[in-house]
């Protein structure tokens, strides 16, 4: 029952982190909930990282909590829009 609810709390902190993330980076970002969801996800485990660089520099594999999730979220929709941007600049 322990494992259950570990990944009920993850998916609904990955559903929060996502759609906040969704909402301050600018642009249209086509996904859908389950899209959102993996975004917030992925991001918790890279606000962990991040967290764990700046503060103790020990790792652990597991979510960073609200904040942490967040800001990870935003780092990796930003990674996302600025890779799949449609409307690159080319310079040459």
């Amino acid at each position: 029952m322990d494992v259950l609810w570990n990944i009920i709390v993850l998916i609904v902190i990955g559903a929060v982190a996502g759609f906040i993330a969704r909402a301050v980076i600018p642009g249209k970002q086509s996904m859908g909930l389950v899209a959102t969801v993996v975004l917030g996800v992925i991001g918790s485990f890279v606000g962990n990282l991040l967290g764990s660089l700046i503060f103790d520099g020990e790792f652990s594999f597991g979510t960073a909590g609200w904040i942490g999730s967040i800001i990870g979220a935003i780092v990796v929709l930003g990674i996302y829009v600025a890779a799949t941007s449609k409307n690159r600049r080319v310079t040459r």
